[in-house]
């Protein structure tokens, strides 16, 4: 692995202190001096470490006032926003507009899926979804998170586009931990049981509409769990 340089461990660095909260958007960052003294580098240094942020437009430059830190809607790099999703404060929001890209994803995955599918796709279905009802009896949150990925992961991967599965992956990382935390509710994943067996109906019968509905469906189960069971709590 390539050593980063001093201009990315700036810039890596002030960006871990935006994420924790230390600098929420519309608040100013420390000016040139004071980085320069914090990471004992060259002004130069720090300056194009502040470029590299705001060309990622996670920063913006004010003449006159100094630099602030833009709102999260605004950022440009995939990775900055992964980083935000996952070790972020902004949770309830981060993890409501998760729910809203997989459904945009996945529903479509599942419509073209439908038609695609083979039977040793559709028996791996099977097999993962059997393992989360294994893992619900002996409440092994652990399991069942794994199942769960691993089922829909399969119809991304039986959709055949491969920039789908592409796009998805960076995502696997954060809703496994967001999994995590949600699926330690009992009711959740007695929903999710459910909703996943109409998805495998669905799957199974290859009707594209069907198939669409059935996740759609799940998605708007698994967004109203998250606003009951865990952000209202």
């Amino acid at each position: 692995m390539a050593r980063k340089s001093l201009v990315d461990v700036v810039a890596d660095e002030l960006l871990d202190r935006i994420v924790a909260g230390e600098f929420p958007p519309g608040s100013g960052v420390p000016g040139e001096l004071e980085l320069s003294a914090r990471h004992e580098v060259s002004r130069m240094t720090v300056r194009e470490a502040m470029k590299t942020l705001v060309a990622r437009r996670i920063l913006r430059v004010e003449r006159g006032r100094g630099t602030f830190v833009n709102p999260l809607n605004q950022w440009s790099s995939l990775e900055a926003v992964l980083r935000f999703a996952s070790e972020g404060q902004d949770d309830a929001a981060v993890a409501v507009q998760l729910i809203e890209l997989r459904r945009m994803l996945e529903t479509g995955a599942a419509e073209i899926a439908a038609g695609r599918i083979t039977d040793g796709e559709l028996a791996e279905m099977d097999e993962q979804l059997a393992l989360m009802r294994a893992a619900h009896e002996a409440n092994d949150v652990d399991r069942f998170v794994a199942a769960d990925l691993a089922f829909h992961d399969l119809i991304l991967h039986a959709s055949g586009n491969v920039f789908v599965a592409v796009l998805f992956e960076p995502l696997t990382r954060i809703l496994a931990s967001r999994r995590a935390q949600t699926s330690k509710v009992v009711q959740i994943q007695i929903n999710a049981l459910a909703e996943h067996a109409n998805i495998m109906d669905a799957m199974r019968s290859h009707d594209a509409e069907r198939a669409r509905l059935a996740m759609d469906r799940h998605m708007e189960q698994t967004l109203n769990d998250l606003k009951t069971h865990v952000l209202e709590s």
